[in-house]
């Protein structure tokens, strides 16, 4: 028989964690689905009324995002522009009732290939924030998710926020999704720019990840190092000259892996084109 519980603080749901094994249920957007017509077979611990899980604060060095935030309180958010392709990724998860209840960790702790949240978090050096009972560990995004399904959260533990640097947080930032039709679709592949301008209006550093062409998004560490110094006007031609080395896509019923590395090119010269765009009206500004 399966066990059910609704902690209603952060240390009931640690100290339950540490007994046995449970499947943590947030937004459940994700696992009534993958469930079928199956009767729930698996113990569970219902987060959703642990209200220091929800919302977005401010440290002094870091924004924190709950792990309980919804997609639409982050879209409604007051938040720097470079959090615009998170907000834009936002807006791609579902349709606008699945945005009402689905959480920011549920979307990494899922680590689908095709979570429309990573590239755009991956962009801000977003940090995963765990909590056990006996200890907390904080791990880069890039380090949590380590495979397709599979990610470094152990089974007495809790995803509790995630934290942004806000060291990441300069510039503009845009999200760019290529699916086979426009809403409630996995992607085929997508990007996440961030730029930030100098003021000789030259590249001063930019940040890009492309999702659904690995087995886990991709930061593209030698094109963000070569687009540096140069004027704006010339990262369509390196992005197209770029060898994208960093991608491992595959052929599946979306798309073939060719076409994937094909579409990862465009859809980052545009991601980029619009990160610009920010960027200069935040410094215009």
């Amino acid at each position: 028989m399966t066990r059910y519980a609704k902690p209603k603080s952060l240390d009931e749901a640690l100290a339950l964690l540490s007994e046995g094994s449970w499947r943590v249920l947030a937004g459940a957007t994700d696992v009534y689905p993958a469930l079928g017509n199956r009767p729930l077979y698996f113990d569970v611990i219902d987060i959703n009324d642990i209200g220091a899980l929800r919302g977005i604060t401010e440290s002094d060095n870091h924004f924190v995002i709950g792990a309980r935030t919804s997609w639409t309180e982050i879209i409604q958010a007051p938040l720097p522009p470079a959090f615009d392709a998170l907000k834009q990724a936002a807006r791609e998860i579902g349709s606008i009732q699945i945005q009402h209840v689905a959480s920011i960790a549920g979307n990494i702790c899922n680590a689908s290939p095709a979570a429309d949240g990573v590239p755009a978090l991956m962009i801000l050096d977003a940090e995963v924030e765990l909590r056990s009972r006996h200890e907390m560990r904080i791990l880069p995004l890039g380090a949590f998710i380590i495979g397709n399904r599979r990610t470094k959260l152990r089974e007495d533990e809790l995803v509790t926020a995630l934290r942004i640097p806000k060291a990441s947080t300069g510039g503009g930032s845009a999200f760019v999704k290529l699916g086979a039709r426009r809403y409630l679709v996995i992607s085929i592949a997508m990007a996440a720019a961030r730029v930030v301008l100098g003021t000789d209006a030259r590249i001063a550093s930019a940040a890009i990840s492309v999702g659904s062409c690995s087995a886990v998004a991709r930061r593209l560490h030698a094109l963000e190092a070569a687009l540096v110094g140069h004027r704006p006007e010339i990262a369509e031609a390196a992005v197209q000259a770029a060898g994208l080395d960093e991608l491992s896509p595959i052929d599946d019923v979306r798309g073939s892996a060719g076409y994937r590395r094909s579409a990862a090119r465009e859809i980052v010269a545009r991601a980029l084109l619009l990160a610009t765009h920010g960027s200069q009206r935040r410094t215009a500004a």
